[in-house]
């Protein structure tokens, strides 16, 4: 790219509708996180360099903007590490395709890509244990067509370990719900995975399918007919969290969202004793390292570990029994 071309809105052009859709292959949530980071970002560089957004220049994008911009997020809108960080991977995202454009800048673009990101701690994934599921799983009621949709989502989310974004997003003609029962899920990075269901799970959408004509649409539907969205879900699910703590405190005061069912169903796993890579391959992760976290947030798991350990090395002293003299040994004594 010429140098003498400096506007912003082209490559941001580019960057969203060739690079992350075409080549990267990015789900609509990771476009919609980096065009929210993009967007702070640029209304923050309009203020501070007192210029309108669309004339934002490509030379203006320099280190110390960026760097402002991100202990604004921290100091003004009191935004975490974690939240700083997927900011700062938007940026970076973009600025790498603006290296691949124009070489001419490239000391400024890696003066950018150099910002290193901040440690955050890594909180335990949330989940629910068995018992609190199968609570919640009772709540549907299946005389309604509603009730029947949301136990068919409950146990599909939790059977398959599905993002809410795959399981909104099957339709009839990725179920195979004669045996082998399986869904196929399509993924992050336009990235598909096959998914064994339950029979329970199979039976539940198959009548799902019946109430509504099975067509080329999603088959989690709201009351219109549409496609159930993300927000709905959401509420479906909290919706049987609060009628499910009436017996089980321990679901009070919790935040449930359709993720935690995913965490959920790996912990599960996990108990079960399947292998690592195979709940990997199972959820859909990139890295096994992904998958480790749900072990070091499972304390029964620890306790496991920790009593099978103790026990093969040996050091478990054998109880000692207590002396009971015999009536022989008495009898001997009382002869002398």
């Amino acid at each position: 790219m010429a140098r003498a071309e400096t506007s912003l809105l082209p490559l941001v052009q580019s960057y969203f509708q060739q690079h992350l859709r075409r080549v990267r292959g990015a789900s609509d949530h990771t476009i919609r996180a980096y065009r929210d980071g993009l967007r702070l970002f640029f209304i923050y560089a309009s203020h501070e360099l007192r210029c309108p957004l669309a004339d934002l220049r490509l030379e203006q994008l320099r280190v110390d903007l960026v760097l402002g911009f991100l202990n604004q997020l921290e100091a003004t809108r009191r935004n975490g590490p974690a939240t700083r960080n997927c900011r700062l991977a938007a940026i970076r995202g973009f600025v790498s395709h603006l290296l691949r454009q124009d070489l001419s800048r490239a000391d400024q673009y890696r003066q950018i890509l150099a910002i290193p990101a901040k440690r955050a701690q890594t909180r335990p994934p949330v989940y629910l244990e068995p018992d609190d599921v199968r609570a919640v799983l009772a709540q549907p009621d299946l005389r309604t067509a509603t009730g029947a949709r949301d136990l068919a989502l409950l146990l599909f989310l939790y059977n398959t370990g599905a993002r809410i974004s795959e399981a909104l997003s099957v339709c009839a003609d990725d179920l195979h719900l004669a045996r082998p029962r399986q869904v196929r899920l399509h993924g992050k990075a336009n990235k598909d995975r096959i998914c064994p269901l339950w029979n329970e799970t199979a039976r539940a959408i198959q009548r799902l399918i019946e109430i509504n004509e099975p067509t080329e649409r999603p088959i989690f539907r709201n009351v219109y007919g549409a496609a159930l969205t993300r927000d709905g879900a959401a509420y479906v699910l909290d919706k049987y969290v609060r009628r499910a703590a009436e017996t089980r405190p321990s679901l009070r005061h919790r935040r449930i969202t359709p993720h935690v069912l995913r965490h959920s169903c790996a912990v599960a796993l996990l108990q079960s004793g399947v292998d690592l890579t195979v709940i990997r391959d199972y959820l859909g992760h990139v890295s096994v390292a992904t998958t480790g976290r749900y072990v070091s947030s499972n304390l029964k798991m620890k306790r496991d570990v920790l009593n099978v350990f103790w026990r093969r090395t040996g050091l478990d002293r054998q109880a000692h029994r207590r002396w009971r003299p015999t009536a022989g040994v008495l009898e001997f004594l009382a002869s002398l």
